[in-house]
């Protein structure tokens, strides 16, 4: 019985590290699509051109990986939120949208199928 819940441990503890912590998936983006100084905020932050709240560091930390596997490990509501909040970069400060680009896929490898991403249907 102790191998039986020792495997059955295992295999939980491996699903839920398949996605990245849920911790943020109520995260209330509101804020961030209504008031550009916050969302500039948070783009300064993840440029390394301003300071970072707690939530931007651990975001900023994650954006790398994020990029190279077009949000693998994101839960299906983190998914939401960020193309979210990339939506609204995008269309309200186009010149961050490209620093971001430049910075996270300098060559261009991720391009293409984080764009595809960005474009699904919430």
């Amino acid at each position: 019985m102790l191998l039986h819940s020792s495997i059955f441990t295992l295999t939980i503890s491996f699903v839920v590290a398949e996605f990245y912590s849920s911790r943020y998936d109520d995260f209330d983006i509101q804020p961030l699509l209504e008031n550009d100084r916050i969302l500039l905020g948070y783009t300064k932050c993840f440029l390394e051109q301003g300071p970072c709240t707690a939530e931007g560091k651990d975001f900023k930390k994650a954006i790398p990986e994020a990029v190279e596997t077009t949000c693998e490990k994101c839960t299906p509501k983190q998914k939401q939120l960020i193309r979210k909040v990339i939506r609204a970069v995008m269309n309200n400060h186009p010149k961050s949208w490209e620093q971001l680009v430049e910075k996270y896929d300098k060559d261009n490898k991720y391009r293409k199928s984080f764009n595809l991403f960005i474009e699904e249907n919430d």
